[in-house]
């Protein structure tokens, strides 16, 4: 059913975006900033721990599916009840307002403006010189999932092992976001150094990894029958498991640094909550790009190279913003200014 299909993934679209920029805004607000990696780890684990019970069903109820083909029903009644839990267990969560750092302060919000002002400052991003040099690294973090999901697993490999892969690709999610938010919340040097770290980490990550995906992808191509390769091959399946499982952790890192950075700009969960919607607009609209790339029939080694030359496109605009990372956000600074200025006139009075 087309007509269901295509308006039931509009709707997705809509209700994901929503939940995406609250996730966001939560996520990067909520921590003090020497804890925002590790805010993001914790989410991060938190998330994939999902991906992974959701591939470890589906590899459950498929586990004697040999053959390449469709999933089941259950497989999706199975997931619809989950998600009518976690939309309940939702319901649970304080107001922002009602939320203090475990310091005592209170979470840091701007009074709302106007439905005019609130879509001026929403507009204002795509002026703002920070979030266009991250346009590209946003545009790629999404994109390399239609490669990845689609022409790897999918393509490559038969049912109940895409599953199985699936568990290892989002369990590498948990480990990569957590060892990286531990590198980049180290207190040991300034948030500058450490924003320089992150970004050498993820380009020799990621370099290395797409190289190794060009040797991988030449084994097939578009015109080929479709793959069956089964885990219980063995040693041949070590390999692509391996890249597969490599793919995954390089996108935990990925995302984790966007939301790092964009954690670093500010405190305020107002601003932030735009800064995250601002990432899942442009990081949805290179997903929907790559999809239609994807179905018109690009071959695959056209895919992998446009994934990789968009991830090195991204290196120039984060090298750009990370020059001039400081310790402390601008609301956190000007915060602190104020602070300064008011003990002074008070010594001043005083004397």
């Amino acid at each position: 059913n087309g007509a269901f299909t295509i308006a039931a993934g509009g709707i997705l679209g809509v209700g994901a975006g929503l939940l995406w920029t609250a996730q966001g805004a939560i996520m990067m607000a909520y921590p003090r900033e020497h804890d925002k990696g590790k805010f993001i780890g914790y989410f991060w684990a938190i998330f994939n721990a999902g991906a992974v019970l959701g591939s470890v069903i589906a590899f459950a109820i498929n586990y004697n599916v040999v053959e390449a083909k469709s999933l089941g029903d259950s497989t999706y009644i199975v997931f619809i009840a989950l998600m009518a839990v976690g939309t309940l267990i939702a319901l649970s969560l304080c107001p922002p307002t009602s939320v203090s750092h475990s310091n005592g302060d209170k979470i840091q919000i701007q009074a709302f403006p106007t439905w005019t002002g609130e879509v001026i400052a929403v507009m204002k991003l795509f002026l703002d010189w920070r979030m266009i040099v991250l346009i590209p690294m946003f545009l790629s973090s999404n994109w390399f999932y239609s490669y990845q999901f689609s022409t790897v697993n999918g393509a490559y490999f038969s049912t109940r092992t895409q599953s199985l892969n699936n568990i290892l690709y989002w369990g590498s999610q948990i480990l990569g976001s957590w060892t990286f938010a531990r590198v980049l919340d180290y207190q040991g040097v300034n948030r500058k150094t450490r924003s320089f770290w992150g970004l050498a980490i993820i380009t020799c990550c990621f370099v290395a990894t797409w190289i190794g995906g060009i040797f991988f992808q030449k084994g097939y191509k578009i015109g080929d029958p479709k793959g069956n390769h089964d885990f219980k091959e063995g040693a041949s399946y070590v390999g692509p498991l391996f890249l597969y499982m490599f793919y995954g952790l390089n996108d935990a890192a990925w995302q984790t640094y966007c939301y790092w950075l964009m954690g670093a700009l500010s405190n305020d969960v107002t601003v932030l909550s735009r800064y995250a919607g601002f990432y899942k607009c442009i990081q949805s609209s290179g997903a929907a790009i790559s999809w239609r790339i994807n179905a018109v029939g690009t071959p695959f080694m056209t895919e992998l190279i446009i994934c990789f030359a968009l991830l090195i496109a991204s290196i120039p605009g984060a090298l750009l913003l990370t020059m001039r990372i400081q310790d402390h956000s601008d609301d956190a600074s000007a915060a602190a200014a104020e602070g300064h200025e008011f003990k002074d006139t008070k010594r001043e009075i005083d004397a």
